[in-house]
């Protein structure tokens, strides 16, 4: 399988016990949704399957699980901080009317001041708010994305139009 035939969930972010346990981090934000046989991990720049023998999804973001042929610390130290796949057929379906601030990537971002800023390169969720990082003069310009500073988002248009505060592109020029 490769990358473009598939989809990031998370990463392994450490190992629990010595019989081979690993803690699944996901950054996938519809995480409990996902089905959860079999993983692809990146390693060497391929997608490796491991088959899940059991899982357990925890609260925060994590789910703890042991990989078939993976039983012991020594097999599941190497997979520590591998990028994990699924198909893309195992991506979960959303209603048409599920709009998140996370689909803002690739959205223009025009400002009522300053006109077109460019195009949101990344959505950072913070427990707090969302934030979001736009390509700028050759550099990454960050604002929150909340109700006072977002005017309006045109979805068809892929464009947010926002109302900054004084001085907030300043600072990035």
């Amino acid at each position: 399988m490769e990358l473009t035939e598939s989809f990031y969930i998370g990463y392994i972010s450490k190992t629990r016990g010595l019989k081979g346990e690993v803690q699944l981090f996901f950054e996938f934000e519809d995480y409990e949704a996902l089905q959860l046989d079999v993983l692809f991990l990146e390693i060497d720049r391929k997608l490796v399957p491991f088959f899940v023998d059991s899982l357990k999804i925890q609260a925060n973001r994590t789910a703890y699980l042991f990989l078939e042929d993976i039983d012991h610390i020594d097999k599941a130290q190497p997979l520590v901080r591998k990028k994990v796949y699924l198909p893309n057929d195992k991506l979960p379906e959303r209603g048409p009317d599920d709009f998140r601030m996370t689909d803002l990537k690739g959205f223009t971002v025009v400002d009522s001041l300053h006109g077109e800023l460019g195009e949101i390169v990344e959505v950072h969720e913070y427990p707090q708010q969302y934030i979001a990082a736009v390509d700028y003069k050759n550099g990454e310009l960050m604002f929150p994305l909340n109700d006072e500073l977002i005017v309006l988002v045109d979805q068809e248009k892929r464009l947010l139009q926002v109302n900054l505060p004084d001085g907030l592109v300043d600072v990035y020029s």
